[in-house]
């Protein structure tokens, strides 16, 4: 029997209260901002975080980041399920 993954297909990823992802101008980086807490973001992060709006769906989140960069699906998924079960575990993405 497959064990079903903490980031369901159907899951509607977003941002929790007090967690919000900013551009800091001054040095030129994204930052994920939680209490207490900051992450630098790479651009593959930001990609995957400026998505989670609590609307689209984990699979629809796949789908558009793999159109937008003519890139495998299976690794994209891969590469998103990766960062969201890491940011869940540390509150900071609501799943």
């Amino acid at each position: 029997m497959r064990e079903e993954s903490p980031t369901a297909s159907v899951s509607r990823p977003r941002l929790p209260r007090g967690v919000r992802l900013k551009h800091d101008e001054t040095r030129g980086e994204w930052l994920l901002l939680a209490p207490e807490r900051v992450i630098k973001a790479d651009a593959i992060a930001v990609a995957i975080l400026q998505r989670c709006d609590g609307i689209a769906t984990v699979d629809a989140i796949v789908d558009d980041l793999a159109a937008a960069f003519s890139a495998d699906r299976a690794r994209v998924e891969a590469d998103v399920r990766a960062l969201l079960e890491n940011l869940a575990a540390k509150r900071m993405v609501d799943l």
